[in-house]
């Protein structure tokens, strides 16, 4: 006779089971996220000495800085169907590896045209790294556990940020003129080491699926294939290959949604340290310190606003109120662009808002599509939003150069969140707060 199981013996099983995956995943994931943030964005504080040492303008950086985006942007959506087929241990090592090269190579640059083409290339080579992993993530987690996951994994951003401000102050300080080298160039190669050796860690440590993870017994095996199965869209809902992703008219507006997310999170994280700057901070390590307290407050609205859509199963309202309230902090910021207390205050609520919408968001698109379409999707809505990037760093550059102030461009980030809300809210919420 088999025992009954109760309804509280299989919610702790259940827990159990997802904990123990959390673990063995989630914490690499995060740390590779955490690598690429770092040497996507450890250019602002390495302009605090290289624009002087090579003598290069505010537009001149604004440009090199956001045109990664035009070789990151292409490619997206190529890397994830190279994913599906190769698996995702192989393809986010190369591309860990590959990223951590070209980071350690900035480090060689001295003229203009340099600076462009290596960041072009950190772009083409780290392309399909976030989306990649996200949707890596779908086979292990049912959706309702998936805003909890998510923020954890979206952890390695606002980390990234919190730890980049002491160490990269502390790395250009010290080892400044160190070998005849500027600490600039030593930051590029010491932050780049890191990323090579998680590539390497992913490759040997991350499975290709749940059949294939040693960790997992038979039983957990199939608790698991039945919690995917039964959070499965129906059969005869949406169409799920790679293709149906692409054209789906949602996927595009979810680019809107996260195109106006990472607007805001890459005027702060490329240009937060240059706004201390101006106000009249000038030691790079006392600069990196201030910036932590706009992370560390990312890091709080992260891991709250997934736990509380997650308990509640809501999505959209925990991206809309997020919104609103940090369109209000950067309008603010404006007229205090002189005073670095309140340029720390309106860019730690702003933080705090927009990186906490970043777990809930990523929920989305496995909510109305499966499989290779949800590849597709996770890949697109990427691309779409990374354009941001671009126009972020080159608008802020711009208007620097012009008026010396970055105010209009951050006035502009603020309007795009207050659009964006209104797209949230047309995502139908049946289908969206499973």
């Amino acid at each position: 006779m088999v025992a009954p199981v109760f309804p509280a013996q299989a919610r702790a099983a259940e827990t159990v089971l997802y904990r123990k995956i959390a673990l063995r995943l989630v914490p690499l994931l995060c740390a590779c996220l955490m690598m690429s943030s770092l040497d996507r964005a450890n250019i602002s504080f390495a302009k605090l000495q290289m624009l002087d040492e090579l003598k290069f303008s505010e537009t001149t950086y604004g440009l090199g800085a956001g045109i990664f985006f035009l070789g990151y942007i292409p490619f997206e959506v190529p890397s994830n169907a190279i994913l599906q087929r190769v698996g995702a241990p192989v393809w986010i090592s190369r591309i860990m590896i590959s990223w951590g090269i070209m980071s350690g190579l900035m480090m060689c640059v001295t003229t203009p045209v340099q600076f462009y083409g290596l960041r072009f290339l950190l772009g083409v080579c780290e392309a399909g790294g976030l989306p990649g992993i996200l949707f890596y993530l779908t086979a292990w987690f049912p959706s309702h556990r998936r805003g909890r996951i998510t923020g954890y994994l979206m952890l390695g951003g606002p980390l990234a940020a919190l730890v980049s401000g002491p160490l990269s102050g502390g790395i250009m300080k010290v080892l400044d003129h160190v070998g005849g080298l500027g600490g600039w160039r030593w930051l590029f190669l010491l932050e780049a080491l890191p990323s090579i050796l998680l590539g390497i860690m992913c490759l040997i440590l991350l499975p290709r699926s749940p059949a294939a993870a040693p960790f997992l017994s038979a039983e957990d095996r199939q608790r698991l294939a039945a919690d995917l199965a039964a959070d499965a869209l129906p059969a005869g809902g949406a169409k799920h290959g790679f293709r149906n992703g692409l054209f789906n008219p949602r996927v595009w507006a979810m680019g809107g949604i996260d195109f106006s997310i990472l607007l805001t999170a890459y005027a702060i994280s490329f240009w937060l340290p240059s706004f201390i700057r101006s106000a009249g901070i000038h030691d790079v390590f006392v600069i990196g310190l201030l910036t932590m307290i706009p992370n560390a407050a990312g890091v709080v609205g992260l891991l709250l606003l997934t736990a509380s859509s997650d308990r509640r199963r809501e999505r959209r309202w925990h991206i809309v109120v997020p919104f609103l309230i940090a369109a209000g902090a950067l309008a603010s910021s404006t007229f205090y662009m002189g005073n670095v207390t309140m340029i720390i205050v309106t860019f730690t609520v702003a933080t705090m808002m927009v990186t906490g919408t970043m777990g809930v968001f990523f929920t989305l698109p496995a909510a109305f599509l499966n499989g290779p379409a949800a590849a597709a999707a996770f890949a697109l809505s990427c691309s779409l939003a990374n354009v941001a990037g671009l126009v972020s760093n080159s608008l802020i550059g711009y208007v620097v150069t012009l008026t010396g102030s970055g105010r209009s461009a951050l006035m502009v980030f603020a309007c795009s969140l207050i659009v964006s809300s209104g797209l949230v809210l047309s995502l139908p919420r049946k289908l969206v707060n499973r």
